[in-house]
């Protein structure tokens, strides 16, 4: 709509201009009758382009048809570059050798004022629509008819330069007016061109380089390549992410990096590629965590101790952990998933590293149960509570349940502790109440103890 609007006012200026070029013989408004009738293809040339470049990427388009709309701009380009050269060289013979005399009435004075008010009213209106859809051939016809603006005042100055006495300022004017649409042209031309050629645009991966440094969890810009296609700006950036990060947690960087350059441009199209990389502040139990986690095992209970002996100097690491295996898994199979993870940590860690597993069963999960009997929860029940009475620190061992499975049975359990006792010093409680509980009812299973701080 924006397009067709300044099509049918083009056409009426257009009309209106080269009337009275004619009638007057003023070379300064036949060149902007000139102007005003190829702004009148530009239109036309730019509601091509618009609807084209509009149209969604397909099988042989993978980034879209945005481009046309820089084609169109660049043909724009050459149109405006041509005429401009057209009217010097007529000016320059004028000024040389003299020309037609120029008759200039009051009322074609009032004619290039509608002419130029025309023109602020719909460069606004184009500027406008170009910022929202981001179009690159209505921001180029928007510039295109702000140089009208200009040239006009400029034929302005050559009628009153006429009017006063002054022949020469009808040809003036008229190379002021080429001059002008040479000047939209050259600056059309240079942004039409960075687009086709791919150029960034200006302090745009500057902007982007301070969006990484603000979104939390990426470390780093390692590369960014950006180039626009019409309002859709590509962007294509590689960051650094801590490696030791789950993949839930860097997808959830990335998403916010995302979401920080959409803010700023929301028709990007925004590609980003992670990194991980290792810090110096990685501990030996992130390194076997993130050993672990690349080969799909679970380790636990990982003991580092710092060894040093009498006979050698400086001192070497020792490191040990439980590795879960299916347990229905071979011991012949277990040990070679254990030699591998043994091997994988000492090439993490360096080869002078000690590195011992132990194997044990994988807890099995989605076993079909059944709450145990009232008589079976209460005996239960009351052999925890008995057992508790003589573990110092625990008590009051409350909400008990008693699930039987094809493994046994599963009691989970309650208790109250001081609520100043350390972590430690609890775990060790609660494996004493374990242990006594198994020597009474050795079918249990598992056993899970919930400790509550008691102030």
């Amino acid at each position: 709509r924006a397009v067709l609007t300044s099509f049918l006012l083009s056409l009426a200026l257009a009309v209106g201009a080269a009337i009275v070029g004619v009638m007057t013989g003023s070379l300064a408004i036949l060149s902007d009758a000139a102007q005003t009738v190829l702004d009148l293809g530009t239109s036309a040339l730019t509601w091509f382009a618009v609807r084209v470049g509009d149209k969604p990427a397909d099988a042989d388009h993978h980034f879209g048809h945005a481009k046309v709309e820089s084609v169109a701009a660049l043909i724009e380009t050459g149109l405006l570059l041509v005429t401009g050269a057209l009217f010097v060289v007529e000016a320059a013979k004028r000024l040389l050798y003299g020309g037609a005399e120029v008759e200039i009435d009051w009322w074609i004075t009032g004619l290039f004022v509608v002419s130029i008010a025309a023109d602020f009213l719909r460069v606004r209106m184009l500027r406008r629509v170009a910022r929202e859809t981001g179009s690159e051939a209505l921001e180029a016809d928007a510039l295109n008819f702000a140089s009208d603006m200009v040239a006009s005042a400029f034929v302005l100055v050559g009628i009153g330069g006429v009017k006063l006495g002054f022949p020469a300022a009808d040809a003036l004017a008229a190379l002021a007016v080429a001059g002008f649409i040479a000047w939209g042209g050259v600056r059309l031309g240079i942004r039409t061109i960075g687009t086709l050629v791919d150029a960034a645009p200006a302090g745009v991966v500057e902007r982007i380089e301070e969006l990484a440094e603000a979104t939390e969890g990426v470390l780093g810009l390692a590369r960014a390549r950006v180039r626009p296609a019409g309002p859709t700006l590509f962007v294509d950036v590689d960051v650094t992410v801590r490696r030791t990060l789950p993949f839930d947690r860097v997808d959830a960087i990335k998403e916010r990096f995302v979401d920080a350059i959409r803010e700023v441009w929301p028709n990007a199209d925004v590609t980003v590629a992670t990194h991980p990389i290792a810090l110096d502040d990685e501990t030996v139990f992130d390194k076997v965590m993130l050993v672990a986690n690349r080969r799909g095992v679970a380790v636990h209970h990982v003991t580092v101790q710092h060894l040093t002996r009498p006979d050698e100097p400086g001192e070497r690491l020792s490191v040990s952990f439980d590795l879960e295996v299916d347990g229905r898994m071979t011991l012949a199979a277990a040990h070679e998933v254990a030699s591998g993870l043994e091997a994988a940590s000492s090439r993490e860690l360096g080869e002078e590293v000690e590195v011992e597993s132990h194997i044990e069963p994988m807890l099995v999960t989605g076993l079909d149960a059944r709450d145990a009997g009232a008589v079976t929860r209460m005996t239960l029940s009351g052999i925890l509570v008995e057992v508790a009475a003589g573990n110092t620190g625990l008590s009051h061992v409350h909400d008990v349940r008693v699930r039987v499975n094809d493994q046994g049975l599963f009691v989970n359990c309650h208790c109250f502790v001081p609520a100043d006792r350390t972590v430690a010093e609890v775990h060790d409680a609660v494996d004493e109440l374990e242990r006594a509980f198994r020597r009474r009812v050795p079918e249990v299973r598992r056993m899970i103890v919930h400790a509550e701080p008691r102030g």
